[in-house]
């Protein structure tokens, strides 16, 4: 590749009055060599002299990417092309050895020191000026943008570096290309610059001529992903390019970067759809070698790409993913959990990890990131008292600053899975004073699921149900997916009978008819037809016929009764279907594992409020749960344990 060496720049630059100025001149030699890093003599240098109108500036635009703004008034310049320079002993002294460079350059840790670094050497390698740029974005990009702008975009030699690297793009090697590349993007160079132009057509023309290895595809892929987004039509071509090659030899960087080009560029259908079974074959080989960064990647790539077939590679990211817990950025374990949701998949040994970490972690954590812990333990119905009592406190100290979803995510999980921590008093009390503030905030949905929650373990949000039961409020909630259906009005319905039983104090607005629904929708708590079933055995057991109870019976009250045993005045059981004369109905709740927490004997929120409304209309509430009867083995035994429960006044006395 040809020498090229810039011997000065001469920069006209103008301060707000254009009279004003100053020549600032840039006397160094910034050389590009191609190839490993072996030194190469030249017989003849190229100059550049740039006349700039204005001074080199930076602005912010389209998506904070940063443009460099030189304007060229003329340019004189005189290039010599290169002969041999094998014995060059000048040439040789200049040289400062690659390894020794990047050994220097990762120990720099301002932009300052590595400029001053770059201006002490006479020759670079491109490799070695794509990593000084690399270095410079590493040290002075951070979540907020560009840290220096004035710093970085107008030192010398920067623009040196920029010029150089737009002017000489097909002289560079493949690795010098794509490394200035990603690193001009991380500094948010404007796509639309000419650099930018010349860096990307040039990456194009080599893909198209089949010049660039997997490393290299792999770099330009993530360059573009970073650069255009999913409308980018060359990562197709790459993806293409890419599956003509042995997946087995890919590392696992490359391996992730194809996981997030086909999340991208795959559509319906079974575009790809080979290359992705090779692909999970060969990461599910591999899995133990990832970082916490790629396990979240190939994760959150299986979800997009709905790989619900790859049961072992799934299963094995899970289980490994166990162990980087404490290591895992925010986003990366918003993708593990969501990971975790969408494939069903449970690990006890993760949720240990998420209880260990969580609690000493969460005032620093990102309030969507807690938001995410607890929909995962919320639908995984994982009542984790470490983590819900740590939610607890940092909402009480920072709820003003987190949005309403988040709000919401933090407090209907307590609802849901029946929980009251122990500062519920002062976690309640700042819910209030935050829904006083911010009410008109919530959209409709969120906010009924929020108060919904609250009434499961007995909140009762007295000062906005009028505005809950208005038409407005009905008629916003009806225009708004998913409307009213039969949840939404199983909810509603559910706290207009929490405050005609639990607040009789209220006077507001009642819920009109027309909302309200025949029998509640349980989502969660559903029949254990088979536990059922044995305790139906066990009942005609012990009562000997089957018309003195009946199952899954419904009630006026919008609850259906598991099973109904009704008494008269004198104790004695009456026939199912006798209306008259009914002295005492006891309602037995045949609660199976589904109406519990896992691993816990505590209830859900749906059946609690159930079993409590219940008891409120009337009915003698006999709870029948599965950890009870588990280890009765026939009928004679299922019997005697029902007596004891339901007649405990009569057992034992050979009644």
């Amino acid at each position: 590749m040809a020498l090229i060496s810039q011997k000065s720049f001469q920069f006209y630059s103008s301060s707000t009055p254009a009279s004003r100025s100053i020549l600032m001149t840039l006397s160094k030699r910034l050389s590009f060599i191609s190839g490993q890093g072996k030194p190469q003599n030249c017989s003849s240098v190229a100059m550049r002299m740039l006349c700039f109108k204005d001074k080199s500036q930076y602005m912010f635009c389209r998506k904070n990417h940063v443009q460099l703004r030189i304007q060229s008034l003329s340019v004189n310049e005189t290039v010599h092309l290169c002969g041999d320079t094998g014995s060059s002993t000048k040439f040789n002294n200049m040289w400062m050895d690659e390894q020794l460079f990047f050994k220097k350059l990762n120990s720099l840790c301002t932009s300052k020191e590595i400029f001053d670094f770059l201006s002490s050497l006479e020759v670079m390698s491109d490799t070695m000026a794509s990593g000084a740029l690399q270095r410079i974005s590493e040290v002075e990009v951070d979540d907020s943008g560009l840290k220096n702008p004035e710093g970085v975009l107008e030192n010398d030699v920067f623009r040196a570096l920029c010029f150089q690297f737009e002017f000489e793009s097909s002289k560079l090697s493949n690795t010098g290309l794509l490394n200035a590349l990603q690193a001009l993007i991380k500094l948010r160079v404007d796509p639309q610059s000419t650099l930018m132009a010349n860096l990307l057509s040039e990456g194009e023309e080599r893909l198209g001529k089949g010049q660039l290895t997997v490393k290299n595809l792999c770099a330009l892929g993530e360059s573009l992903l970073e650069l255009e987004g999913p409308s980018c039509g060359m990562l197709e071509q790459i993806v293409n390019h890419m599956q003509e090659k042995g997946i087995e030899k890919w590392s696992p960087r490359e391996m992730v970067m194809v996981y997030k080009m086909l999340q991208v560029i795959v559509r319906e259908g079974v575009q790809y759809q080979d290359l992705l079974k090779r692909l999970n074959s060969a990461a599910l080989n591999i899995v133990s070698q990832l970082s916490p960064k790629f396990t979240s990647i190939i994760l959150n790539s299986l979800v997009a790409l709905h790989q619900t077939q790859a049961v072992a590679l799934v299963t094995a990211l899970c289980k490994h993913s166990v162990k980087h817990v404490p290591c895992f950025t925010g986003d990366e374990l918003v993708n593990v959990l969501e990971a975790f949701l969408y494939f069903g998949h449970r690990e006890e040994i993760f949720t240990e990890a998420l209880e260990t970490h969580v609690p000493k972690s969460i005032f620093s954590m990102h309030p969507q990131t807690v938001s995410k812990v607890m929909q995962y333990c919320c639908r995984k119905m994982i009542l984790s008292k470490p983590i819900f009592d740590a939610v607890a406190e940092v909402f009480i100290s920072d709820a003003d600053r987190f949005t309403t979803d988040q709000i919401a995510g933090y407090i209907t999980p307590f609802g849901t899975l029946n929980y009251v921590p122990p500062s519920a008093s002062s976690l309640f009390r700042k819910l209030e004073t935050v829904l006083h503030t911010r009410f008109s905030h919530f959209q409709p949905h969120t906010l009924l699921n929020l108060l919904h929650s609250c009434v499961l373990i007995q909140r009762y949000p007295v000062n906005f149900l009028p505005k809950i039961f208005s038409p407005y409020f009905l008629q916003q909630l009806q225009a708004q997916p998913p409307g009213l259906d039969r949840i939404v009005t199983s909810q509603l319905t559910q706290l207009f009978l929490t405050v005609t039983l639990e607040c009789p104090f209220y006077e507001g607005p009642k819920l009109l008819p027309k909302y309200q629904v025949k029998a509640f929708l349980t989502s969660r708590s559903s029949l254990d037809v088979h536990l059922l079933k044995r305790v139906k055995t066990g009942l005609l057991y012990l009562l000997k016929k089957r018309i003195y109870f009946a199952s899954e019976v419904s009630t006026p009250y919008f609850y259906t009764v598991d099973i109904e045993i009704k008494l008269d005045e004198e104790g004695f059981v009456l026939p199912a279907a006798q209306c008259e004369e009914v002295h005492r109905r006891i309602a037995l709740c045949v609660d199976g594992q589904n109406r519990f927490c896992v691993n816990s004997h505590n209830l859900l929120g749906e059946e609690a409020i159930k079993q409590r409304h219940l008891q409120l209309l009337g009915y003698e509430v006999v709870q029948i749960p599965f950890f009870e009867i588990d280890s009765l083995q026939n009928c004679r035994k299922m019997a005697e344990y029902l007596h004891k429960k339901i007649f405990p006044h009569t057992y034992g006395l050979g009644c």
